[in-house]
């Protein structure tokens, strides 16, 4: 379904329906800082694995990222982190970027493949803020590539649940996305590393 949700002011009904269908393992495209975002419940498996179904590719390769509502639940999923790392995230998020830590051993066993790694959003956008601080833990994200190359992200969410709307359960219709791509930061290495310019910029 295509449901309508006001950035500004999210009504706690809609909210709501997004909240029961990601608990119940269901698919829902949402608006972030970005791009659209497709996402589910980092506790439902089989979502996760519809998701690499959609995207095309394995489960266990899959570059999926968690979206947290603030940094205070990061412990829970990652090592611990470089005191310089976290104060430059600190000043970054909100913001579009996805921050690449090291994973522990408490991500939900779905993730657990060879990856070692974990990618962490906490975009400024007050609809999914909503929903992760709601649902009470993360949710899983990727973006929504277009097939055209040239286009690469889809803006419109009308064109998104054409495609989508046989794919996914909800998407959200928060008015036109943007279509440049979050700032992807290495911190591995307890230095930040970029590897891929998008749309933010670190400070």
């Amino acid at each position: 379904m295509l449901l309508k949700i006001y950035p500004e002011n999210p009504a706690p009904r809609q909210i709501k329906m997004v909240i029961d269908c990601l608990n119940d393992g269901g698919l829902v495209i949402f608006p972030t800082d970005t791009v659209y975002g497709l996402g589910c419940s980092i506790h439902q498996s089989k979502a996760v694995e519809k998701i690499a179904q959609i995207k095309g590719i394995k489960k266990e390769k899959a570059n999926f990222s968690f979206i947290f509502n603030n940094l205070s639940l990061l412990s829970e999923f990652t090592k611990p982190i470089d005191n310089d790392v976290f104060k430059m995230m600190k000043r970054n998020l909100p913001g579009p970027f996805t921050f690449i830590l090291e994973a522990n051993g408490n991500i939900p066993k779905l993730f657990q493949s060879r990856k070692k790694t974990i990618g962490i959003r906490i975009p400024d956008e007050q609809i999914i803020q909503t929903i992760v601080n709601e649902l009470g833990h993360p949710v899983m994200t990727t973006s929504i590539l277009d097939d055209d190359q040239v286009l690469e992200y889809t803006t419109d969410p009308e064109i998104i649940y054409e495609k989508f709307k046989d794919k996914v359960d909800i998407i959200i219709d928060a008015g036109f996305g943007g279509n440049e791509p979050s700032t992807i930061v290495d911190c591995t290495t307890g230095e930040a590393f970029i590897l891929r310019q998008g749309k933010g910029w670190l400070q």
